[in-house]
This record gives C-alpha cells, structure tokens and sequence, in this order.
C-alpha cells in the first residue's frame, strides 16, 4: 500500500475512534513501526493528528477534514455490504432512483447492476463509474444523470449546480448516506455546523 493511501487510512482510523496506536497500525498494514511513526509525523506537520508516545491523538483541525473516499471504503464492509444488498432488494425494473454519494451507496449501486431499465440520478462520480465500467458491447445498462458541480475529496459532486440540476428532477426511490443527523438541522455533511446560528 503506498503511504498516501495508508495516511488515509490511518486517518479515517483516528477520525472513527479518537486515537491509534503504532504498534496495532504496524501489524494492520503489515509495515514496521518505523514506518507508522513516519506516516503519524506526516499527518501531525500537516495538522491531521496530535502525536503522543505510542501512537497519536485526534487533532481539533481534523475533525473539519473530510476522509477521501479509499479511507471510508475501509469502514465496516461487511456491513456496507448487507446494508446495500437489503436496499438492492427494494429496487424495481423500470423505476427512476436517486443515489447520494458515499461507499455504502456505491456498494448499492453493484447490486443493482441486475435491475433491467434502471434510471439513476446521482451526484457521485464513484457511482456513476459503476454503471459505466458493467456496460458491454451490445448490453445497455442503466441510464445515468451525473449531476455536476464541484467534486469533494469523496467523489461527490456539491453545490449550487448540483441543487440547481435536481430540482426539477422527480425519482420513485432515494437512496442516501450523511454524517450525522441533528434535531435542527436534518441531515449532515462533514462540514456541518453541529448547530444553525440563531441570531441571537
């Protein structure tokens, strides 16, 4: 695994529980601790992690860092997995669904590879490839309407033409992850406030 992908990693792994330690890294990823502790300076000098003795802590700056999408695809697979095999099931032939981005929805939209005359409207570029890598000579797939706009460390595409390109859209079915969910504020990204300013 080369280094900037395992920095990824390591930092999805310190964002999911708050701290890592160097020697369970070094038997994860199968590198020597050496090899760790340079991976955690590198975080640390860009403001990712605080390091401390044995391994390293979460920083105040990473907690407004959104993980690439390599480093989430790492995050409980099994249970992407099941979660998109459940959601495939309710997909019918010849209906229109909406697929936010994330890993859970890519693994989704795998299983719905299967489903004949599937329209989809996404904002993922890691979605779309999907429906786009499975086409055949001779063999259509799913017609797909990418959205645009600006493209997130996770392959998403956000914004005002994003909003602009759905708003007159219509879907039977919307399939979509968040990072959070707030009493006041619905559902999150990454770059949430945790609460609305209230003006006072």
């Amino acid at each position: 695994m080369l280094a900037k992908r395992r920095q990824s990693v390591i930092l999805a792994e310190v964002r999911r529980v708050g701290s890592v330690r160097v020697g369970d890294l070094s038997l994860r990823f199968g590198v020597s601790d050496m090899t760790i502790r340079r991976d955690l300076s590198d975080l640390s000098r860009q403001g990712l992690v605080e390091k401390v003795h044995g391994g390293a802590l979460l920083s105040d700056a990473v907690s407004r860092i959104e993980p690439g999408f390599e480093a989430k695809t790492e995050w409980d697979p099994e249970a992407k997995d099941g979660i998109a095999r459940a959601a495939a099931a309710l997909v019918r032939p010849g209906t229109a669904i909406a697929l936010s981005a994330g890993t859970t929805t890519h693994a989704l939209a795998r299983h719905l590879l299967r489903v004949q005359r599937l329209t989809v409207v996404t904002n993922s570029v890691r979605v779309a490839d999907v429906f786009e890598e499975a086409r055949r000579p001779g063999r259509t797939g799913p017609t797909v309407v990418l959205t645009g706009g600006v493209r997130t460390p996770s392959d998403a595409l956000v914004g005002p033409i994003a909003a602009l390109a759905l708003h007159d859209l219509h879907v039977d079915q919307l399939f979509m992850g968040c990072h959070g969910i707030d009493p006041d504020a619905g559902l999150t990204p990454p770059t949430s406030p945790s609460r609305r300013p209230t003006g006072r």
